[in-house]
């Protein structure tokens, strides 16, 4: 996958990382267009065996991103729930089927309704200083779908309620202290610190991250026997590929022979 660029979608290959930006003038809404755009760059990093983290962010020092786009959810209504939204879901990648690469958010200013909800789905956030996140979604009307699914999994119940529906902005210190955000940064620092993280992450095994992100995806319901009962029985496939792999072998032999391992991905 090479850099691209397009109206909306900006990205930049550095090594095995590739940056997405969505750069849409002037608060980064996102819409059923830009949704199917997304789940394409997304589908098409899954798919590139050189890259292995992905790190999104929004246009400008504003927005991450405003979240909804009002002119087109005045049009659609409810139906908007069941609109086409292309191969990742809403914004690109909540439902992609098979992406067991981390992805890290960039956020670098408001990150609103489906702006706030990206959030939810990565597997890392870096949250500027600046950055504000809230659901305005029942005050349009409507619901923050993806909001309600996630977050009374990630905040107490009376916490989440009222991001929900008591219009609880979160500031960075609360994304901080209710573990949102792995960090917070100064004003315009976000994306640097992100590309800090995505090089520790490329220090570990390729196929032990995309095991790791499997596995935890797999094991959330089951508990710790049945957990242990899916993985010998060979259902978390990328875990099967990892211990069956060369680098399975090169790790401990790199610590042995006390040197940085070579990772081969296979």
């Amino acid at each position: 996958m090479s850099d691209t660029t397009s109206d909306i979608v900006k990205t930049r290959r550095d090594g095995a990382v590739l940056e997405i930006t969505f750069d849409r003038p002037k608060a980064n809404a996102i819409g059923q267009p830009s949704s199917q755009e997304l789940g394409k760059v997304f589908a098409a990093f899954r798919d590139d065996p050189e890259l292995r983290v992905a790190i999104f962010t929004g246009g400008g020092d504003k927005f991450f991103s405003a979240g909804w786009d009002l002119n087109e959810a005045a049009d659609a209504g409810g139906s908007g729930y069941v609109a086409d939204y292309g191969v990742g879901g809403v914004y690109g990648f909540s439902e992609l089927e098979g992406l067991n690469k981390p992805i890290i958010c960039a956020v670098n200013g408001y990150a609103i309704g489906a702006g706030f909800e990206i959030l939810l789905s990565a597997d890392f956030v870096i949250a500027a200083e600046n950055a504000q996140c809230w659901l305005p979604e029942t005050t349009l009307g409507v619901l923050p779908d993806v909001g309600s699914f996630l977050l009374p999994k990630m905040l107490p119940k009376v916490i989440a309620n009222e991001v929900l529906y008591g219009g609880l902005t979160l500031e960075p210190a609360d994304l901080l202290r209710w573990g949102i955000a792995n960090q917070v940064v100064p004003k315009g620092q976000a994306l640097e610190a992100a590309r800090a993280l995505a090089q520790r992450i490329l220090r570990s095994a390729p196929l032990s991250v995309e095991a790791a992100k499997e596995t935890v995806r797999l094991a959330e319901k089951m508990n710790l026997r049945e957990s242990y009962a899916a993985m010998r029985a060979g259902e978390f496939p990328a875990f099967q590929r990892l211990i069956d792999s060369e680098d399975a072998l090169e790790g401990p032999r790199a610590a042995v022979e006390k040197r940085d391992p070579v990772w081969k991905g296979r």
